[in-house]
């Protein structure tokens, strides 16, 4: 016999900040403009109901795909906001997820309940519907707070990169002028999840030499610090 809450149940939502590089290092995030109510004709982030048999991730691709034509990413879930008035239509929870994309390999368009879809820079982001501008704010300080302590970003670049190259992505994600070029390189290298992968050809200037990310090392480096924690009785979030 199925039980019946008595308890009147807030409907579930889930929202995507997806961060991109363009061609010039500029960080941009993606955004649709809505179709329908509320907030309809404004810009808000990838997002919607969550299916009574769905799970929360699956949601999350699902809603993205649908909207922007986004798919094959890795996202992580961000935060769950839950502020009562948070959407005018209800009682609504989202939980949020965010990710880092490469953008000439996610072509954007719009469909479902979205009307138009594009990437917008950090610093000249519009009005956003619904609590999109908390969601975004707080997505730009994991992602800042995330990349002083663990190699990311990797997503962003080509293949194939320079230490430059990735250099310029870490200054732009942490919103710096310059970083400390000698102080960076070896820090990066010493992680040693770089394989050398050649040089550039066809330049000018001295061929810089060309690094591929090592995924499966970096994921070995990553289970070693969790180990390391748990040894040590320390308390964190997976």
């Amino acid at each position: 016999m199925p039980y019946t809450y008595e308890y009147p149940r807030p409907a579930l939502t889930v929202d995507c900040v997806i961060f991109g590089l363009d061609e010039s290092n500029k960080l941009k995030i993606l955004l649709i403009q809505r179709a329908l109510e509320p907030f309809k004709g404004d810009w808000a982030l990838p997002g919607g109901f969550v299916d009574m048999e769905e799970d929360l991730e699956a949601a999350a691709l699902r809603e993205l795909e649908e909207e922007t034509g986004v798919r094959d990413v890795f996202i992580e879930q961000l935060y769950t906001f839950g502020q009562p008035e948070r959407d005018p239509r209800g009682r609504v929870v989202s939980v949020a997820y965010y990710a880092l994309v490469n953008l000439a390999e996610h072509p954007v368009h719009a469909s479902s309940d979205a009307d138009h879809v594009e990437w917008f820079e950090l610093d000249q982001l519009p009005q956003l519907a619904f609590d999109h501008d908390r969601i975004v704010e707080l997505a730009i300080t994991r992602l800042r707070g995330k990349v002083r302590y663990q190699p990311i970003g990797f997503e962003l670049l080509p293949e194939q990169f320079t230490l430059s190259q990735l250099q310029k992505l870490y200054e732009t994600i942490l919103g710096v002028e310059e970083l400390n070029k000698r102080n960076f390189r070896k820090r990066i290298l010493d992680m040693g999840i770089l394989q050398e992968a050649g040089k550039q050809e066809g330049v000018a200037h001295r061929p810089a030499i060309l690094y591929r990310f090592d995924k499966a090392k970096y994921e070995q480096l990553v289970q070693e610090r969790y180990e390391n924690l748990i040894k040590r009785g320390v308390d964190f979030e997976v």
